[in-house]
């Protein structure tokens, strides 16, 4: 029971909103030095734990890909994708909803960096959506949820912590993604046009003083650079080129190199993405080197164990425990971010997977799925955070939690459909 109680107090700090690092780090500490038969010298093992980490070569991926998105982010040509697939889809009811849907996929698949993409679409189309009309609940849910995609669509730093921790290929993991990513994107885009249907005076359409010839010379300018870059990474992966991590600094140099093609390259912009990289990278990896910590004692006080015990021979039914599995994620996303979910909570359930048989790639798309719905759901959701900064006084905060609930549930719907079809997750891995 020691490790249950360990991981209650974990939680409840956290929710406390204590910083996700020293918590866990924290917690093993007065633990192992609480309970005898632990003891601190439990920790003599984590130097070597800390080394592994260091030395990880799928981890590097993480602060390429960072780097890749941020640059990216001020290379301006999200804003001219944003204009031009506006202008494209606006003339069809609910068309400007369904061009943010489009790009947030393109921009998940470039970048991955979800609080970018919520401001920069939150800034720019949120205005728009409003002064045109739209019902702004189903504007903030929209822009909210496509800022998301990021979550699952690869190359995502969700997939790759995954890989990590349940041991898969990321690689395998980028391929097996493709098509829940492309089913979300897909339900997203219906219910837009259902609402548009039902309601035109919710998503009006909006007619461009340009002419059409001149539209689509704007898409294809502004579409072709991001399709090279995504194509350059997913590509290398999928074709198998390079590993993620290679394919990571492909993606780097290719994110430089459209900046300085957009006039867009600066010192100082290198300065910021450097910086902003050492930054996020350091967070995570805090808090990795806190959840091992943590996941040492835990697992001395056979807290793993125990847990193992109750769903294979207690319970003993491999349904159970998916259900139950998917539900503790989905509530725990109300509160807790997806990193910390990946380090504390995975590596408890990846025994019972084991244990049960079950496809951990799979799994693991399962989890990512789920996890996407954490920036969602409120009352700590950071995409919700990131809207409402943007957004200002555009929309109120109530309007953005009723906005994004239907997005939640169709989030939900996506997951149900991967359970039942699992066959989906492998149209493109080997």
């Amino acid at each position: 029971m020691i490790g249950l109680i360990m991981f209650v107090s974990a939680l409840i700090l956290l929710l406390l909103g204590f910083p996700v690092a020293f918590v866990f780090g924290t917690v093993a500490v007065l633990f192992a030095a609480l309970f005898p038969e632990i003891g601190l010298e439990v920790f003599s093992l984590l130097p070597f734990r800390i080394y592994g980490i260091m030395q990880n070569f799928t981890l590097m991926a993480v602060p390429l890909f960072i780097m890749m998105g941020l640059v990216l982010e001020k290379t301006k040509m999200a804003e001219e994708l944003l204009e031009s697939m506006g202008r494209l889809f606006g003339g069809i009811r609910g068309g400007l909803a369904v061009s943010i849907v489009v790009v947030g996929a393109i921009l998940a698949a470039a970048t991955g960096i979800v609080g970018a993409s919520v401001v920069m679409m939150s800034l720019i189309s949120l205005p728009i959506m409003i002064k045109h009309g739209y019902d702004s609940k189903l504007a903030s849910g929209t822009i909210a949820a496509s800022g998301t995609l990021g979550q699952i669509i690869p190359p995502s730093i969700v997939l790759i912590v995954l890989g990590d921790v349940m041991s898969v290929s990321v690689g395998d993991l980028f391929k097996a993604a493709v098509i829940p990513g492309l089913i979300l994107v897909g339900l997203y885009i219906a219910y837009i046009l259902t609402v548009a249907w039902l309601k035109p005076q919710s998503a009006p359409a909006i007619k461009s003083e340009k002419p059409g010839k001149e539209i689509v010379i704007d898409v294809f300018k502004s579409v072709i650079p991001p399709l090279l870059l995504i194509f350059a990474v997913l590509g290398s992966i999928f074709f198998g080129i390079a590993s993620p991590t290679e394919s990571a600094a492909v993606g780097v140099i290719g994110a430089l190199l459209l900046s300085i093609l957009n006039r867009s390259f600066s010192l100082e912009m290198l300065k910021y993405a450097s910086l902003e990289t050492v930054k996020l990278t350091s967070m995570i990896f805090m808090i990795l080197i806190g959840a091992t910590a943590f996941s040492l004692v835990f697992n001395e006080a056979d807290g793993g164990d125990l847990v193992l015990e109750f769903f294979s021979e207690d319970i003993g039914d491999v349904w159970v425990f998916i259900f139950a599995a998917m539900a503790a994620i989905f509530i725990l996303g109300f509160f807790v971010d997806f990193v910390e979910i990946c380090f504390i909570v995975v590596p408890i359930l990846v025994p019972i997977v084991e244990e049960f048989g079950i496809d951990p790639i799979w799994f693991a798309i399962l989890i990512a799925m789920n996890l996407q719905a954490s920036f969602l759901t409120p009352p700590f959701g950071f995409s919700l955070f990131y809207l409402k900064g943007a957004a200002g006084k555009l929309v109120k905060t109530g309007e953005i939690y009723k906005g994004v609930i239907p997005f939640i549930a169709l989030q939900i719907i996506a997951l149900v459909i991967i359970i039942v079809f699992p066959e989906l997750v492998w149209v493109f891995v080997e």
